[in-house]
């Protein structure tokens, strides 16, 4: 379970949110929504116990994350609004990379099978300064494929899709909160999720 209470953010020294309540049990999703300045990644960023609450707390399984430490960090995928990708690493290169970080063990095989799932099959081992931006949000949410972690957080993770590459992932979703993961997620459009009904956090005044 993750819950927020009375969670509020400040930025320069401006109040974006406040008084911010949430609860997301096993196999719920919730999406963030607001307009441009509102406060969705960096509600995204605590969620990740990587940006401060100006107040409020954030709790994983009934215990406030800060004290929960790498166990917390273990349980959670953070993919942000930027790629993180590696120009001068090929597709499989930087999921296999970005996979170790997170204590995966992902061999050439499997990274090629996660690649080619998302659309980049045939361009796996190309650098990835040659890839689209479409492409390389790919590359970053093919690690939605192999991923363990109970908790995704993801920002913005319809952008730069094409209409096969949406159903897919909102597929991948699906088929981890079926399996009683949890996921918070910004977006500027309707998500549909199949047999899934999102909670629906509004930042906008």
């Amino acid at each position: 379970m993750l819950e927020g209470k009375d969670v509020a953010c400040e930025r320069g020294g401006r109040a974006l949110f406040s008084h911010i309540d949430f609860t997301l049990d096993d196999g719920g999703l919730l999406q963030v929504q607001g307009a441009n300045g509102s406060g969705k990644t960096s509600l995204l960023r605590m969620v990740c116990g990587l940006t401060p609450l100006a107040d409020g707390e954030i709790r994983w399984e009934g215990t406030e994350i800060a004290e929960l430490g790498e166990t917390y960090r273990a349980s959670l995928l953070y993919l942000g609004h930027h790629n993180a990708i590696q120009d001068s690493l090929s597709a499989r290169e930087n999921l296999m990379a970005s996979a170790a970080l997170s204590g995966v063990a992902l061999n050439d095989g499997e990274a090629g099978a996660a690649l080619g799932r998302i659309g980049l099959r045939g361009r796996e081992d190309f650098p990835s300064r040659y890839l689209s931006q479409g492409q390389k949000r790919r590359v970053a949410l093919a690690r939605l494929m192999w991923s363990k972690a109970r908790l995704w957080v993801l920002d913005e993770p319809f952008v730069a899709l094409d209409t096969a590459a949406l159903a897919l992932l909102a597929e991948t979703i699906a088929g981890h909160l079926a399996r009683g993961g949890l996921a918070v997620l910004t977006s500027h459009q309707e998500v549909a999720i199949a047999g899934i009904s999102a909670q629906t956090l509004n930042l906008s005044p």
